[in-house]
């Protein structure tokens, strides 16, 4: 009886990394031990910066958040504090958008927070 090697399972594995490797400078596109390495290395980074995704927007609501309060002369602090206090539930995303697109809109919203102040 003959033995099989599996060498048609293992060229489909060696081109599926080999293909996720286009692309890649130098051996690392060309070369199947480089290219594993370096697919293992850019799935890691690509898992890390699905998180710090999240982390980067939310620092730039609130950024946006910030500039367009010191416009209407409170801090950013006291106007989070002030829509707390005023039952006022929007999220960050939404009142960046709002500070961004609608000025005469968020500023009625600082003025509702200052009243709760």
């Amino acid at each position: 009886m003959a033995r099989i090697k599996g060498a048609l399972a293992t060229r489909k594995r060696r081109n599926r990394t080999l293909k996720l490797a286009k692309g890649y400078w130098g051996s690392k596109s060309k070369h199947f031990k480089m290219a594993k390495l370096q697919v293992m290395k850019s799935g890691n980074y690509a898992y890390v910066s699905r998180k710090l995704k999240k982390r980067d927007f939310r620092k730039l609501w609130i950024t946006r958040i910030s500039a367009a309060c010191k416009l209407n002369d409170i801090n950013y602090s006291q106007f989070m504090n002030g829509l707390k206090k005023a039952n006022i539930t929007l999220n960050r995303k939404m009142l960046s958008e709002i500070a961004i697109n609608n000025p005469a809109d968020f500023t009625a919203i600082v003025a509702q927070a200052k009243a709760a102040l």
